[in-house]
């Protein structure tokens, strides 16, 4: 049996942890926050081309000059849903924009004192909502309706002033 010498275990050791504890590196230039799983290698060209137009239709990755302050947001492939619980500051209010890019309709429910489900066109322009007097967390869950396809984005903006 072969035995390790005892100064390569801690080598060993660091390359283990700094392979296994290290992020990857954002390239596609989304600002902090912004989650998508569709840009992965196996996303369709129709897919990329549909998650821009959300993104794009959002402001992702662009300036705001609304008075609010950018808190979270993502992408996702309608078959995918979105299932995401915000922890936001109770009390506050904030601005929810969500968009369908692709066919058919989802259907956006949020966990804000006794929001009713809204039916959202996947046609590529943003339905707003503003949330006001929030609890510390808010649910948002978007469920594409039958025959839906294409991508869902969602935005999270802090109202100031």
């Amino acid at each position: 049996m072969r035995r390790i010498s005892p100064v390569l275990v801690p080598v060993f050791s660091a390359v283990f942890i700094v392979g296994c504890s290290g992020e990857s590196e954002d390239k596609g230039g989304s600002p902090e926050g912004v989650r998508s799983s569709s840009s992965d290698s196996g996303a369709s060209d129709r897919e990329k081309v549909l998650e821009e137009r959300a993104e794009k239709a959002l402001a992702l990755g662009a300036g705001d000059e609304t008075g609010a302050s950018f808190v979270e947001a993502g992408t996702e492939r309608v078959g995918d849903g979105i299932h995401t619980r915000s922890v936001l500051s109770t009390g506050a209010s904030y601005s929810l924009a969500v968009v369908c890019s692709g066919t058919g309709e989802v259907r956006l429910t949020v966990s804000v004192k006794r929001t009713e489900p809204q039916t959202v066109a996947c046609d590529g322009v943003p339905v707003r909502q503003r949330l006001a007097d929030v609890p510390a967390q808010v649910g948002i869950d978007v469920d594409g309706l039958a025959g839906a396809s294409g991508i869902v984005g969602w935005r999270i903006d802090e109202v100031t002033g």
